[in-house]
């Protein structure tokens, strides 16, 4: 099979011809029709996240050997399983990726995003950037419907990480308001998931005037430029008494500090972009103000089902998708570093 690998840290990928694998026992080989592309690929390509005040952590140290095969927003149809499962050849599916190891407290009360062994493919076990994937168990093989498939795709991150984000927030109403940091991929999925999830109205922030018109036309109440040095002032006027729930999908020092300061009295605010670094804190500006600060995490099995079925059920604004040939997976990626992706760039396998 031809898998497009990490041989080298912070290098292009490069095209890797390996044996098609056989499942065993539980296992599921699946045939990749597509794959989407993430920010965090991008981390794990370049070897390391910043953790903040000079420190980092590399994915080697956490058990990424290379060459490694990328990709984790995985849709495609099942060829054969093991002997244990159960599966039927033919089968259309979208992968859920992140798995844990099965065997822990967190995975045995369906947490396993919390397993500390955890076994995701993409970032831990060979992806989706190739035309076959081996699965651990086909109960995380989830039935698409009749959504597109690319879209289908999508639901693995980028919708699930909105999705789960959104319902970390507090109960809202049609008189408070929400920000959203960052109108990328996740920012933009988050953003028509509100037309479904809560009458609040949603203001997105970005640094970038071309996203945040596709925000604007997406259905965005408010739209803020954070280039703009009274940008909290400005948000201040659009909410009034601040703002209920906020959802930074960057994660910079800059926006995670704009996020909290932004909060309201008994507001929320979830950090999810994985950017990296560090900033001070006021440790008794969070009891005086009532204030939660929490990261959330891509979401769980439970929450993937949930939102595909939502997605079939409901008439959801879904965010622009642009679908390019797998062979051009590092151009995909050097526009995305670049800030060039409006929405989210799926891969589909070339023939």
């Amino acid at each position: 099979m031809k898998s497009y690998d990490i041989v080298e840290w912070g290098k292009p990928l490069q095209v890797v011809m390996r044996d098609t694998p056989k499942p065993v026992g539980t296992e599921v080989l699946v045939k990749i029709d597509a794959c989407g592309v993430c920010h965090s690929d991008l981390h794990i390509r370049d070897g390391s996240l910043d953790l903040g005040n000079g420190r980092r952590v590399t994915f080697e140290s956490v058990g990424v050997k290379l060459p490694f095969t990328l990709g984790h927003e995985i849709v495609g149809t099942v060829v054969s399983g093991g002997p244990d499962a159960t599966v039927a050849a033919g089968a259309r599916c979208v992968v859920y990726p992140w798995q844990g190891c099965g065997h822990c407290r967190h995975c045995r009360r369906g947490d396993e995003l919390s397993c500390d062994a955890g076994r995701a493919l993409g970032t831990r076990l060979p992806g989706g950037y190739s035309d076959h994937v081996i699965v651990s168990h086909e109960r995380y093989l989830l039935d698409y419907g009749t959504l597109d498939p690319l879209l289908a795709a999508t639901c693995a991150c980028s919708g699930l990480t909105a999705f789960s984000a959104l319902r970390k927030l507090p109960s809202l109403t049609v008189e408070d308001s929400i920000l959203l940091i960052g109108a990328g991929g996740l920012g933009l999925a988050a953003l028509g998931l509100t037309s479904v999830l809560t009458k609040a109205r949603v203001v997105v922030a970005d640094i970038d005037s071309a996203k945040l018109s596709v925000a604007r036309s997406q259905g965005a109440h408010e739209i803020l430029d954070l280039k703009q040095t009274d940008a909290g002032a400005r948000l201040r006027s659009m909410v009034g008494e601040g703002v209920r729930g906020v959802i930074d999908f960057v994660g910079s020092p800059d926006t995670v500090d704009f996020a909290i300061n932004a909060a309201g009295r008994g507001g929320v605010a979830v950090i999810v972009g994985l950017f990296g670094g560090a900033l001070p804190l006021s440790t008794a500006l969070l009891p005086m103000r009532n204030l939660t600060v929490r990261g959330s995490y891509v979401g769980s099995l439970a929450e993937m089902v949930e939102l595909i079925a939502l997605l079939q059920a409901s008439p959801v604004p879904t965010l622009p998708l642009h679908e390019r040939a797998m062979s051009q997976i590092n151009e995909m990626l050097a526009d995305l570093a670049a800030g060039k992706v409006s929405g989210r760039v799926v891969a589909r396998v070339d023939g």
